[in-house]
């Protein structure tokens, strides 16, 4: 067996839940879009460009709206913003890996491939940057497998699922859930759900994603400008 075979197997077996639940979660992201009208190519080319998993929901029902690109542009960049940090902390694993493998990273960051990747140790035989690689591809790919398979599932026996529509209402509230027991201090969870209300009585639906993503970057602002303060008059004390 050559360096990189065992290289690709242990990559494999990290990487195979992952995989599951991306086939498993991407294919009803292609009965998704197939219920909203596109064809079974439009999910499998989103999957591959945008590789964004939960902005590729919210796109997609954007583009079933009346067009506003600044709210495409935004909402995209606030979803995604977390993704930043991820490469943060990745830095110190990936500053080996030639140039072509760390376009690679970069783009193939996901949350689970963060999770995998940052969490691995790695025998010394083995060669770190080709495992990173090779969970990271197996993952994307995977992705893309699912969302095709969904889409074309759908074409195929023409599937026309009621309620599927509220599957990426469902996502947040579950992941809204989720951090809401998490936490120990609510404030953020609740002025979310208040400024989300506000905006939505003030601007109207159509414009209400904008401010309220607007007022949230401005609120995260203050609260962390807030914090730093304390803990630079904390340290002089």
């Amino acid at each position: 067996m050559t360096a990189n075979q065992t290289e690709l197997s242990f990559a494999f077996k990290k990487a195979f839940p992952v995989m599951i639940g991306y086939l498993v979660l991407a294919a009803g992201y292609g009965l998704y879009m197939h219920n909203l009208g596109f064809s079974f190519w439009f999910p499998t080319i989103m999957a591959a460009v945008i590789y964004g998993g939960s902005v590729e929901f919210i796109v997609a029902s954007l583009l079933v709206t009346r067009f506003a690109p600044w709210n495409v542009i935004l909402v995209t960049l606030v979803v995604g913003f977390r993704q930043f940090f991820y490469s943060l902390a990745m830095l110190d694993k990936y500053r080996h890996a030639p140039r072509w493998q760390r376009l690679l990273l970069i783009f193939g960051e996901s949350d689970e491939t963060f999770s995998v990747n940052y969490s691995l140790t790695i025998p010394k035989n083995l060669n770190a940057e080709l495992v990173y690689s090779y969970v990271t591809v197996f993952n994307y790919f995977s992705w893309i497998a699912g969302a095709f398979l969904g889409g074309f599932s759908g074409h195929l026996l023409g599937l026309q699922i009621k309620g599927l529509d509220f599957m990426m209402t469902a996502l947040f509230i579950v992941l809204f859930l989720e951090q809401f027991l998490k936490e120990q201090n609510h404030l953020s969870s609740i002025s979310g759900l208040l400024i989300t209300a506000i905006s939505l009585l003030l601007v109207g639906e159509n414009y209400f994603l904008l401010v309220t993503l607007g007022l949230l970057v401005i609120e995260y602002g203050i609260k962390y400008y807030l914090e730093q303060k304390q803990v630079f008059h904390h340290d002089i004390d």
